[in-house]
């Protein structure tokens, strides 16, 4: 199968070229650095140089490609976003016009060359915060620019005639090229005892290791079409794997503080049962209990 991997050198996308050559998938990986581009050279797969906001320059470049699925793993977020929400979304601006803007540039480069599928990176934990603690793909997601473009990104995968679309709904990563990675701006607060519990703190959060989740796009190439949730088994409250993290990357217990006194606006986890059940996925890392202490980091 030929496929063409926008987004080649991020964290999942650089275990995923991997995996997909070792599949014998014929790859074509873009990116918009030369010095990455020879990097993914001297791996084995064919790369390009392309900015996606360049639509003619990518529109030649995925026809000469020919592939048969598009993968979109592009993102642009920072190393390290602002605690103030309203900051981090000024720091998100660039990822929200990837998810709008160059997913639509992207998926009309697909048709253009013939592609019959497209699989794209999406969020996990932009569910809204209302209902059961743990989110189904059929649960709605929250309302605010963030989550507006996570529709428009799904929207442009799934409901484009020609293709067929996999999103993947993500959980928070850890390992190699994350935030939770050894040198991630989080392993960095929690080390400095700046990554606090929060009173009782009710969030769910749902992660996912890097290779799990590039395993989970290997196989969707060939999934039926739809939205996956790609997290592990256990989503947890900051509470519980908090503390762990600390421990594993050799940081002092972190701190407490009292809470907001909020009720029901706390963050969902997501289920992974589809994407067992439909994709035939299992992660390694059932639970970042383990993978947080054992997995690549």
């Amino acid at each position: 199968m030929r496929v063409f991997v926008a987004g080649a050198t991020g964290a999942v996308g650089r275990p995923l070229v991997r995996m997909l050559a070792a599949s014998g998938h014929h790859v074509t990986a873009m990116t918009r650095s030369e010095a990455r581009a020879s990097a993914l050279r001297s791996g084995g797969v064919d790369a390009v140089v392309c900015d996606v906001f360049d639509p003619d320059v990518l529109r030649r470049t995925v026809l000469e490609a020919r592939p048969d699925v598009l993968i979109h793993e592009l993102t642009d977020i920072p190393p390290a976003l602002d605690p103030d929400p309203a900051m981090a979304e000024e720091q998100l601006a660039g990822n929200r016009r990837i998810r709008t803007e160059g997913t639509r540039i992207l998926v009309d480069a697909a048709v253009a060359a013939g592609a019959s599928r497209v699989v794209a990176e999406s969020i996990a934990f932009a569910y809204a915060p209302v209902g059961g603690p743990v989110k189904v793909e059929h649960d709605p997601l929250m309302d605010g620019p963030s989550a507006d473009a996570v529709r428009a990104l799904e929207s442009s995968c799934l409901g484009t005639a020609g293709i067929e679309g996999a999103v993947l709904r993500y959980g928070y990563f850890y390992g190699p090229g994350s935030f939770y990675a050894e040198d991630g701006s989080a392993t960095a607060l929690v080390r400095r005892g700046e990554l606090p519990i929060v009173g009782d703190d009710d969030d769910l959060t749902s992660f996912v290791h890097v290779d799990d989740a590039a395993a989970a796009t290997l196989l969707a190439l060939e999934s039926p079409p739809g939205i996956y949730n790609v997290v592990d088994d256990e989503p947890a409250p900051t509470r519980e794997w908090l503390p762990v993290f600390a421990e594993a990357v050799g940081a002092p217990p972190p701190p407490r503080t009292r809470g907001d006194g909020r009720a029901e606006d706390y963050a969902r986890g997501a289920s992974n049962a589809k994407a067992k059940r439909l994709l035939g996925w299992i992660p390694r890392y059932a639970s970042w209990r383990d993978g947080f202490s054992t997995a690549p980091r």
